[in-house]
């Protein structure tokens, strides 16, 4: 039976919609299904084939828009892109933020979810969304991490970052710097290596992974010298997770953690803090990023960029993040299932 994977376009104004159109360019042995405003997206796509600015690869392929049917599992032809229809409030327009859609964003991913947890979808790539227009009074929304978090009702997620040449997870995520510290607890930290082993296992494929740990400060402190955070919470709780059997290293200065030896070696690297780990991985490949949400239920990539607002509608934006992220979910989703017939007995 072939998979399917779900990918939500993400908010109408921006460069999401349009980004589909490549996914029809390429052969994929999975399904996948676009959730979208199926009139916008043939609008935004008859638009960026006309465009001026377009890339010189798009609108080259005549594209087919087919209604999602969920008992044909067949995977798309060339040419052809399969939509899971969810109608916005109002027609989107490129490059203008509507917040009478922020529901429409919010449909599709919910739509999403459900699927996955019914196992009608394998996995979910999501394109780029507006916190701008999402996050409000009445719909509290500050990411689509949390978001997804909160509908699946786990209590804790873990930001994994990654390219070609390495894979980067996150203890804290969008905090302010004056704030890390205090939220760097041994509770936190063992939940989030707990999690991030797991799924390196299982939804990687990595046996008896090597992740490197990155220490708070300075030097990984010094021993006291430079900060106590090593001290008190993350060489005790390595030790214990050595004791436990897991396979860690560190806490390792963040100025050399990334060395060529460690790149060989390492399954992951976890870094204290969003800017610490994040800069190196953009610096290294940044069009080929990914973002993937892991201790989820189910397997959620995603784009490592945003609405673009700018370039929405012009045809120009370039889609290697969406077709990484595509090849990233399908490839967890196979290794989630090998994973699955392997320890099936257990």
């Amino acid at each position: 039976m072939h998979s399917r994977i779900v990918v939500t376009a993400g908010e109408g104004a921006g460069i999401g919609p349009e980004l589909c159109y490549y996914l029809a360019t390429c052969t994929w042995p999975q399904q996948l299904v676009v959730i979208a405003d199926k009139a916008m997206l043939q609008a935004r796509l008859e638009l960026c084939a006309q465009a001026p600015t377009r890339r010189k690869d798009y609108g080259t392929l005549a594209l087919t828009l087919h209604d999602y049917d969920p008992a044909d599992r067949s995977p798309a032809p060339v040419g052809t892109l399969i939509v899971l229809d969810v109608k916005a409030a109002q027609p989107p327009q490129p490059g203008r933020l509507d917040a009478r859609n922020a529901p429409y964003v919010l449909n599709c991913l919910k739509r999403a979810h459900q699927g996955l947890m019914q196992d009608e979808f394998a996995a979910l790539v999501t394109g780029p969304i507006s916190k701008e227009i999402i996050d409000s009074p009445t719909l509290h929304f500050t990411g689509h991490t949390e978001y997804l978090q909160q509908l699946c009702g786990v209590k804790r997620v873990v930001m994994l970052l990654g390219c070609p040449q390495m894979k980067v997870a996150l203890a804290t995520t969008h905090l302010p710097l004056k704030e890390v510290s205090s939220a760097l607890t041994p509770e936190l930290l063992y939940e989030v290596i707990t999690i991030l082993h797991h799924d390196l296992e299982e939804k990687f494929g990595i046996v008896k992974p090597l992740i490197c740990v990155a220490g708070l400060n300075p030097h990984a402190g010094e021993n006291g010298h430079l900060g106590t955070e090593e001290l008190t919470t993350i060489i005790p709780t390595l030790q214990q997770l050595r004791a436990a059997g897991y396979n860690v290293q560190g806490p390792l200065p963040a100025d050399t953690m990334f060395s060529p030896q460690n790149l060989k070696q390492a399954a992951a690297f976890l870094c204290m803090y969003h800017d610490q780990g994040l800069p190196v991985l953009k610096f290294a490949n940044f069009a080929s990023g990914y973002n993937t949400t892991l201790g989820l239920p189910y397997i959620r990539t995603s784009v490592d960029h945003g609405t673009a607002l700018s370039l929405a509608g012009s045809g120009a934006a370039a889609p290697t993040s969406l077709i990484c992220a595509v090849k990233l979910a399908a490839d967890m989703a196979d290794k989630r299932q090998r994973y699955a017939a392997a320890h099936a007995g257990e």
